[in-house]
């Protein structure tokens, strides 16, 4: 730019008359050089030389990489560089004249396309000028917004990476005439703005020569590979976190109370919400058989949530199981109520882990105790009863017998069985209940263990 201005203030400097002197041989030299000169043919004196044409690209900027259709839509600036014998002068002849500037459509150029273009427009090169030197050296920048086809692997999506190619040659001249040679090694990546959703590690370039089935001459062509590493705090933040949040919101609905009502209903609720954010995933994703990290993820949460919510509709029926069910089974009683409700510190209502043992057994013994008394008051009742009601009584008019009492008996005998009998099936619903329990418990801690583990294998396949 410095370089740039010095040489329009030396040109302001001059005279006005050395201006236009140097506007005249300008003219002058550009009616010489057109006045024979074809632009139809390539500008070599051996038509059977080669032409060495030096191609360079600058990545100025990734306007858009679409997954679904596998496209990249990328802003590229274009030189090339050769040589036209026909297109040299003597500077000292033309008041030392190096170097013009004239339209591109006056010059022959070279027919390098993008060989893997995905555009509908198949409109040419844009008709920029071309700089021209007294040697015949001809350099022709254009810029051009290329969209180019581009193989998307997405097993590791949001933490992948994608290497697109973009690879020029000549489409009608064989390297027998057109000979296409690397100005750089790799892409110019100095003016390149960057991405923010991909970030580009490197743009290597090389040089292929390929002999194709139609023709026996071989056709030079030189693939830049774009290296793109994709910023994925945006997917954590919008599509991972929120999935992982979710996830452990599933073994949740075990610790959740049975009589709430609302156990399989938090369970389909976050099924739903999972489904939602495959959705989104899949949308943008093209339809091909490499399912992506993220998606593995959500498939695996959602098959764990159904688990979880057929596992939950099983133990509320354990919950809920009435009178007509059978006791308990003494192996069942061993093992869950027995042992696993301490491992899982399942205790009774008014109970908790700082209960001393010998506290959380009186209840039971009391139970024992109390039954022993009910009992024997009932028989201590009984004969009371029969003596009072069979014998007469002292200093009454009246004598009451056994006989007259029998009904009275019953009833009472009646009561009290009906009473032991809810008693034991409250205990037998109780005892349901508490295995119902103990298994939400086991369940929950599993859950939350493959949930972590789960999320745990995930991210640590990312690349």
């Amino acid at each position: 730019m410095q370089r740039i201005l010095r040489i329009v203030g030396l040109i302001l400097l001059l005279p006005k008359g050395a201006r236009s002197a140097q506007g005249r041989f300008a003219q002058k030299l550009l009616n010489d050089l057109m006045e024979n000169y074809s632009s139809a043919l390539r500008p070599v004196e051996d038509t059977d030389r080669a032409l060495n044409v030096t191609l360079q690209i600058t990545l100025s900027q990734i306007k858009d990489m679409d997954e679904r259709n596998q496209v990249l839509i990328a802003y590229l600036w274009i030189r090339q560089t050769w040589h036209d014998t026909y297109l040299k002068w003597d500077k000292e002849a033309y008041d030392g004249l190096e170097v013009i500037r004239i339209p591109s459509s006056l010059v022959w150029r070279p027919d390098i396309v993008l060989y893997n273009k995905a555009d509908d427009d198949f409109s040419g090169p844009v008709d920029t000028n071309v700089v021209l030197r007294y040697n015949g050296e001809i350099t022709w920048d254009s810029p051009a917004i290329t969209k180019s086809s581009c193989v998307v692997d997405v097993s590791y999506f949001p933490f992948d990476s994608q290497q697109c190619n973009l690879t020029f040659g000549s489409w009608t001249y064989n390297g027998n005439q057109v000979d296409i040679t690397m100005g750089m090694d790799s892409g110019d990546l100095s003016d390149f703005v960057e991405n923010v959703e991909w970030e580009c590690l490197g743009m290597p370039a090389v040089k292929n020569v390929i002999m194709y089935g139609c023709c026996s001459d071989p056709y030079p062509d030189i693939t830049y590979t774009v290296l793109l590493k994709r910023r994925s705090s945006f997917y954590i933040f919008n599509l991972l976190l929120p999935c992982v949040m979710i996830s452990f919101l599933a073994p949740l609905g075990f610790y959740l109370p049975a009589d709430s009502g609302e156990k399989v209903s938090l369970g389909v609720t976050v099924l739903l919400a999972l489904t939602v954010f495959q959705l989104m995933v899949a949308e943008s994703m093209p339809p091909s058989e490499s399912v992506p990290l993220i998606g593995k993820y959500y498939i695996a949460t959602m098959t764990m949530i159904t688990a979880s919510t057929a596992l939950t509709i099983f133990i509320m029926n354990i919950h809920f199981c009435g009178a007509e069910a059978r006791p308990v089974p003494h192996w069942a009683k061993v093992v869950v109520i027995d042992y696993m409700s301490k491992i899982f510190f399942v205790y009774e209502v008014g109970e908790n882990c700082t209960t001393p043992q010998a506290k959380r057994e009186e209840p039971h013994a009391n139970g024992k105790l109390q039954r022993h008394k009910d009992e024997k008051n009932h028989s201590n009742l009984n004969g009371s009863l029969k003596e009072e009601l069979c014998c007469p009584l002292k200093g009454g008019t009246h004598v009451y017998t056994c006989g007259h009492n029998d009904e009275l008996m019953r009833n009472v005998e009646y009561i009290a069985n009906c009473f032991r009998e809810q008693r034991a099936t409250c205990a037998k619903g109780a005892e349901w209940k508490k295995v119902a329990k103990v298994m939400d418990r086991f369940f929950m801690w599993i859950f939350f263990i493959m949930v972590f583990l789960m999320s745990i294998l995930i991210i640590g396949k990312a690349p």
